[in-house]
């Protein structure tokens, strides 16, 4: 089999395959074991048409890669009474023409309606909102609505390919706002060259959007931008890939503390990747009373002995490693409670894991390949979690963002503060009750409904709590 090692078919490599059988008996048999046989995965087998002695089939195969795709048709093609007539992706045919279309809110039936929607009636409203700016939150679609912010230079573990291919994954994320939380976003991708263009224009657009979620932008660019956008800006500024991912991951951590008997304050953990998430992750966690943090990028741990850190890594430098512990990545681990990865795949061993405290938590979270796999350490790690579907405790932001920033409207909130990401992650973790959690079951699915409600009402509770919201008083 050509599979890459540790590797599992998944929807995201699917194919529908039509064949056409000799309609003898067996033939189907041996088609399904030869597609099991290269480690292809049946999902679905659908209706059948049969014409003349023969049989069309419609078959929804997972596989693990295009190659693998490619390997399952040749061994169906090479099977007697058996014809591969055409395979399609299911992933690119999903994005056919987009994922996205507007959608009106209101019926449009007749002259009447014509006129209140549109002209004479609308410059009533636009009046009103010229008269009084803060109407704009009530009268229009910024109430609801979000920008999805990108340049294209750190897509998911793509890198830096431009906006115009950026474009698949912000539609994918206005999806998500859609679908968990009714909130309306509409991705941006910018062609741009510096941090300073991306605020320039984000200022400009503003107007139109009830807040803006950052997404797949380089650091230390994405820290500049935030920081300009939340300082210039009067709704609320999100970097999903820095916040996001620290929330889930601080709640996860949470559940994982009671699961392996251990108090949060007494924790050591060492983060891997010192980049967005890393540094934010740094600080929820602070934020939250973890004991000590040691952060580590390509050179080793981060320590004020340290030379050339920029910006962020001189704020870790200042503010974690209580030890001064200097080194490489493996000598912090020895002795740590909690590993964090944040960086890319295959950078820790089995060995590292060995060398932590007693039950470790372990969340390599690089995707699509982490740190190290879980079967790796199965039996080590007192709990596992990764950035994948295919494994237990898949540590995704689609249980923070929707949520933050249901919970941010409802409030008529200005800014994101650090209590209301926090009170996200107390929600989050308390979506597993004690009689469900366990090793493999630390953090909600992305599917439980009841997750983003929950984070809604905490974070819309903080923002009143905290004075940012429109109403305050």
């Amino acid at each position: 089999m050509s599979q890459t090692a540790g590797s599992r078919p998944t929807a995201a490599f699917s194919a529908t395959l039509e064949v056409e059988l000799a309609h003898v008996p067996g033939t189907l048999g041996r088609l399904c074991m030869a597609i099991g046989d290269v480690g292809g995965n049946i999902q679905s087998l659908d209706g059948f048409t049969i014409t003349h002695g023969t049989l069309t089939q419609h078959i929804v195969v997972d596989a693990s890669s295009e190659a693998h795709i490619a390997q399952i048709c040749a061994a169906v093609n090479g099977l007697e009474g058996v014809t591969v007539i055409s395979a399609r992706d299911r992933t690119f045919d999903l994005h056919d023409g987009g994922k996205l279309e507007t959608v009106s809110r209101i019926p449009l039936r007749n002259a009447d309606d014509l006129s209140m929607a549109y002209t004479p009636g609308v410059a009533r409203v636009c009046r009103a909102i010229a008269e009084s700016p803060e109407r704009v939150h009530d009268l229009t679609i910024k109430r609801n609505t979000v920008a999805i912010v990108s340049d294209g230079s750190a897509v998911l573990g793509l890198g830096d390919i431009g906006p115009a291919a950026a474009m698949p994954v912000m539609e994918g994320k206005a999806l998500l706002f859609k679908e968990f939380a009714g909130v309306d976003a509409f991705p941006i991708c910018l062609d741009v060259n510096t941090a300073d263009e991306i605020v320039e224009t984000v200022i400009r657009l503003a107007p139109t959007f009830g807040g803006i979620n950052l997404e797949d932008i380089a650091a230390p660019g994405a820290f500049e931008v935030e920081e300009a956008l939340r300082a210039a800006l009067d709704i609320p500024v999100f970097h999903d890939d820095q916040h996001g991912t620290a929330v889930v991951a601080l709640a996860a951590l949470r559940n994982s503390a009671r699961i392996v008997g251990k108090e949060m304050a007494n924790l050591r953990c060492v983060i891997l990747g010192a980049g967005a998430a890393g540094v934010a992750t740094a600080k929820i966690l602070l934020g939250a009373g973890i004991g000590d943090v040691i952060a580590c990028d390509r050179k080793g741990t981060i320590h004020p002995g340290r030379a050339e850190l920029n910006h962020s890594k001189a704020w870790l430098a200042a503010n974690t490693n209580v030890d001064r512990v200097a080194g490489s990545v493996s000598e912090a681990m020895v002795g740590a409670d909690v590993f964090l990865g944040l960086s890319g795949p295959g950078l820790i061993t089995r060995t590292d894991v060995e060398t932590m405290a007693e039950r470790p938590i372990v969340f390599a979270m690089a995707n699509p390949d982490p740190e190290i796999l879980p079967d790796a350490i199965s039996d080590i790690a007192g709990v596992m979690a990764t950035g994948r579907s295919d494994y237990p405790n898949q540590i995704n932001n689609v249980l923070a963002f929707p949520g933050i920033f249901r919970g941010a409207f409802d409030a008529g909130a200005t800014d994101i503060t650090e209590n209301m990401k926090i009170a996200a992650a107390e929600a989050i973790a308390a979506a597993v009750s004690s009689d469900d959690l366990s090793p493999d079951l630390v953090i909600p699915t992305a599917f439980d409904r009841s997750v983003v409600p929950a984070v809604a009402n905490a974070v819309a509770t903080a923002a009143i709590s905290d004075g940012v919201t429109r109403t305050a008083s």
